[in-house]
């Protein structure tokens, strides 16, 4: 017992030491092999930061390692990359983005939404439907000091340990929030078109993703956004867009 409980509290010192690196002034560049370079809005989803690239594909943005950029582009793919110890330690980051393809207009396959799983007994009604980042991080496990009690009982799950130490949870934890991101951004998408953010709302167009991902950190809107009212949730970026071009104008002067 005294072995175990040494076991125990050395992986519980190494989870609640361990060491994080410092952020640093990342110099990347964007390469394509078709596709303006220019203008890419890169944004650090861990301390917020954002920025974006030149006529050249250079960008600069403060990052430390497992910290997640994302790269996006009226005109190239959407991109994520995890920062990693190596990337720091290079003169210039190299990210490669490929152009956007030209998307067929939608085709309905299913006329009939009311037949599926649950309709013909295959799955029974109300069974969760989990996201892939969310199964990941069902499969890792998620490390609780209360499962220190399965000792007692001869029973302790050493996975969901083994995992906080490596960090495999904490990085799955943090694409699960990059993935609830990802889904209110299509999400947007789906409901406004450019012009509308362009026109109405009367952000610059280059500002666009940026305003949206800006939208998306608010929770009072993603609430919103959750419940698909397209009114209430149009109504709330009226209010946001307001302080987003004055964020923008005093960035400017």
């Amino acid at each position: 017992m005294n072995k175990t409980l040494l076991f125990i509290l050395t992986l519980l010192y190494q989870i609640s030491f361990c060491q994080t690196t410092d952020e640093k002034l990342i110099h990347g560049r964007i390469m394509a092999e078709s596709g303006n370079v220019e203008g890419v809005n890169i944004v650090n989803l861990v301390n917020e930061k954002s920025t974006s690239s030149d006529s050249n594909g250079n960008f600069y943005i403060l990052a430390k390692a497992e910290d997640l950029l994302v790269f996006s582009s009226v005109n190239l793919e959407y991109y994520r990359k995890i920062i990693e110890e190596e990337d720091l330690k290079l003169d210039v980051l190299i990210i490669k983005l490929t152009a956007k393809t030209t998307e067929l207009k939608e085709v309905i396959v299913n006329k009939h939404p009311e037949i599926n799983a649950v309709s013909l007994g295959i799955s029974p009604k109300g069974i969760k439907h989990y996201t892939p980042a969310e199964r990941k991080l069902k499969t890792a496990g998620d490390f609780k000091p209360i499962q220190l009690l399965g000792i007692l009982g001869g029973s302790l799950p050493v996975d969901p340990i083994l995992n906080a130490i490596s960090g495999r949870t904490a990085m799955l934890k943090k694409e699960l929030e990059v993935e609830k991101k990802e889904m209110y951004l299509q999400q947007l998408d789906n409901m406004f078109d450019e012009g509308h953010f362009v026109n109405y709302l009367k952000i610059p167009p280059e500002y666009v993703k940026g305003f949206q991902y800006y939208c998306i950190e608010n929770e009072n809107f993603t609430s919103v956004l959750k419940s698909k009212n397209k009114t209430m949730t149009d109504f709330l970026m009226v209010q946001l867009a307001v302080k987003y071009n004055e964020i923008i104008a005093c960035e400017n002067e």
